[in-house]
């Protein structure tokens, strides 16, 4: 690998630049984005605008799975024949896991690892310099620094990064390699954050990260005591908890949600297989027995809360017989949602060991089974809410498109455009089904 490059920043390089975007993959992705948006546009660098030529394009990658590795591979490639003569930066998983693949890529400039993501400012000199090749990254063992990052997705809902890394290891993920070790900001930074969203006009914040249950491991702090201090923060509607390891989803932090103002009814769980056979395959920290009592006890505390559950079909060691032991196990969930992925190999895994490999029509087979039981929760679960009352914050539309949002407990709701709701939350009564089918209608209390 090149050796870690050190330029003079010349201010006035930067101006009258343009910058694109690309992002792949996750939340926290998208809100490490909007921060080098950010940064680029304090220098003087201006997002690209639509059919414009841009001088620098920023490519942040996924690499959850092989199929992510190849749509990465594809845009770069899109995007440098959409930008000919930019400067080519490709930062994110994918390049920190196999760095040396991409820079092989014609046109890539530099590739930047995920300790250097968030300082790209420093690696850029003169963009009018062509040395092609550079990579910039750190072990993965290295990695200690925690980036924090904000961004706006649209005009009403922010996502704000808390948690980076995991230090899990589980047999069929690369998640580890590429983002290094557990780590996050303080509460008093985060609440600080979400002070500032809430003054720029910002009404609901989605919480992320990798592992955002493993928030404080090095600070002392705790997940419970962060949404605690986050929900004093005045002016914000709604805080959504993305994704959470059951096992750190603890009952003080559903009683809290049970009971707070302004955390919302909706719940994130990643369950990955509902047979514990598989689940010890895979190095899961819980079984079916705990995750049910999660599920249990919010359905008990939080009867109306939205329940989505992330579920893996097809990895190596699923036979047929446990596969049909974890479709049973969800299907008598009482949960709203499922979010299915088909298992894809990962170099460098544990799981490369395990024997026997599912045939990868059968894994899409099994993905396609799963999916039709999410259909029917989901159907299930807006039928309940139907000729009920639910506070809806509302987006802003695409032209002639007609008025969206969503319920406290992630219902997508539909009705006629109305300028002086945009933004703001209010209460609605949820009848049909809309002619997609993907949003119950709303009419004005």
């Amino acid at each position: 690998m090149s050796p870690i490059l050190h330029f003079m920043i010349d201010i006035n390089t930067f101006q009258n630049k343009t910058a694109a975007y690309y992002t792949l993959g996750c939340k926290l992705n998208f809100a490490e984005t909007s921060s080098l948006g950010k940064m680029l546009e304090e220098k003087g660098i201006r997002k690209v605008r639509p059919g414009e030529k841009a001088d620098i394009c920023i490519i942040n990658t996924c690499s959850v799975t092989e199929l992510a590795d190849k749509k990465c591979r594809q845009t770069i490639r899109r995007i440098a024949r959409q930008h000919p003569g930019a400067f080519i930066i490709v930062t994110g998983c994918y390049a920190q896991l196999k760095p040396e693949e991409i820079v092989h890529i014609p046109d890539v400039d530099l590739v930047l690892g995920t300790e250097q993501k968030l300082d790209i400012l420093l690696y850029l000199e003169n963009l009018d310099r062509k040395e092609k090749g550079h990579i910039v990254t750190t072990p993965t063992k290295d990695i200690q620094k925690f980036s924090p990052s904000c961004s706006r997705g649209d005009r009403t809902r922010y996502f704000l990064k808390v948690q980076d890394g995991c230090d899990y290891y589980c047999t069929y993920c690369t998640i580890p390699f590429a983002r290094g070790r557990s780590r996050s900001g303080t509460i008093e930074q985060l609440t600080a954050q979400a002070r500032h969203v809430a003054e720029a006009g910002g009404k609901e914040i989605v919480l992320t990260g990798v592992n955002i249950g493993d928030f404080g491991k090095q600070t002392g702090e705790t997940f419970l005591g962060l949404i605690q201090s986050l929900d004093q923060v005045e002016g914000i509607e709604h805080y959504r908890i993305s994704s959470i390891e059951p096992n750190l989803l603890t009952d003080e932090i559903i009683a809290f949600v049970a009971q707070s103002k302004r955390f919302a009814p909706h719940f994130h769980i990643p369950l990955q297989s509902g047979s514990d056979t598989v689940l010890k395959l895979m190095r899961r920290h819980y079984d079916t027995a705990l995750f049910a009592h999660k599920i249990e006890m919010i359905r008990h505390t939080i009867p109306d809360a939205f329940i989505g559950v992330d579920l893996i079909t097809g990895v190596r060691g699923e036979t047929e017989a446990l596969f049909e032991e974890s479709r049973q196990f969800v299907e008598n969930l009482d949960i709203s949602q499922l979010h299915v992925f088909t298992y894809s190999e990962r170099a460098g895994t544990q799981a490369l060991k395990i024997e026997p490999i599912v045939p990868v029509p059968e894994r899409h087979d099994r993905c396609r089974r799963m999916l039709e039981i999410s259909d029917k929760k989901l159907h299930e679960f807006y039928v309940r809410f139907q000729g009920s009352t639910r506070p809806v914050l509302f987006e802003q539309p695409r032209k002639g498109a007609p008025m969206h949002g969503f319920t406290d407990n992630y219902i997508r709701v539909e009705m006629p455009f109305r300028k002086e709701w945009v933004n703001t939350c209010r209460p609605v009564r949820l009848g049909d089904f809309n002619p997609a089918g993907d949003a119950l209608m709303a009419t004005e209390i």
